[in-house]
């Protein structure tokens, strides 16, 4: 790929949790699709060294998506900067596992703060680009959207949340040829899955899951279906495919969830006492660190 004659050559696009991870490919494919990339994220060496992987103009911007002052600064300093955006990728998110009783109220509150909160302050400074290019929103979401699962409430509670911040921003903004998608993602080889799988209470989690759910997957597969979604203006996005049948189910899901829980759960804690995570992944050590807190 060149990306010197696709859809995205020479428009802007912004993906924020740019640093490493899911983001990080992202940019890079976007980047690969003739896009000029802005990166946002907490990470300032993190950004300069995808900044630097990629071809053109691609720029960083080290901020908090929570904090709505500094988010608005840096979108006027991407316009400055690059131009006006074409693409916002909403992809800056934290996870936490444990029993929700145990959990830590800060950490639990941080993560939606990130994954749900920073989502719309995202979508609230780029908004007059988008609407001036008639641009493309993804949000980055979840198989936890869709059916959520103990012992992760705050990542099931702000990625459900930020499923449907999408559909009633797609609503809102049809009319004014902005298109909004969702993308449904599993588990992807990130340094916080590999984080979660150090703690017994995720790596049961996940242990337990059918098959085909427990499997992980590649950064790089998931980041082309991304770009993929933004060229064509997809309204979702499934990795893997077999996700959008989940779609048809969902109402099913909470009970059977509860049912195989009631059955599991008891016996997994026998073997490993349930304990809160806290932030997982180096993502969510540097948010601790950006936020004045000890580092581990």
């Amino acid at each position: 790929m060149t990306g010197t004659a696709g859809p995205l050559h020479g428009r802007v696009a912004v993906v924020t949790g740019a640093a490493r991870g899911v983001g990080a490919a992202i940019a890079r494919d976007l980047g690969r699709r003739g896009a000029t990339v802005a990166l946002i994220g907490r990470e300032e060496a993190g950004l300069a060294a995808v900044r630097d992987s990629l071809p053109g103009r691609a720029q960083c911007w080290e901020a908090d998506v929570t904090d709505d002052a500094a988010m608005a600064e840096t979108a006027d300093d991407v316009r400055k900067q690059l131009g006006p955006v074409s693409v916002v990728v909403a992809n800056a998110g934290l996870a936490e596992g444990g029993p929700f009783a145990e959990s830590d109220p800060a950490t639990w509150r941080r993560v939606i703060e990130v994954n749900l909160i920073g989502s719309a302050i995202t979508a609230r400074v780029f908004l007059p680009h988008l609407r001036a290019t008639r641009g493309y929103y993804l949000q980055i979401a979840s198989l936890a959207s869709i059916g959520a699962a103990p012992m992760m409430s705050a990542y099931c509670a702000s990625k459900a949340g930020v499923e449907s911040f999408a559909h009633a921003l797609r609503a809102e903004l049809a009319h004014e040829h902005v298109g909004v998608g969702i993308g449904y993602l599993n588990w992807t080889d990130t340094d916080m899955i590999r984080d979660a799988d150090q703690h017994a209470v995720l790596r049961e989690l996940r242990g337990h899951m059918p098959r085909p759910a427990r499997k992980v997957y590649p950064v790089e597969t998931v980041a082309r279906r991304m770009g993929r979604a933004v060229e064509r203006r997809s309204a979702a996005a499934y990795v893997p495919t077999w996700l959008r049948a989940t779609q048809a189910v969902r109402a099913a899901m909470p009970p059977v969830v509860t049912a195989i829980s009631k059955r599991e759960l008891p016996e997994l804690e026998r073997r490993a006492p349930f304990e809160a995570t806290g932030l997982l992944g180096a993502g969510g050590r540097a948010d601790a660190v950006g936020r004045g807190e000890p580092d581990g």
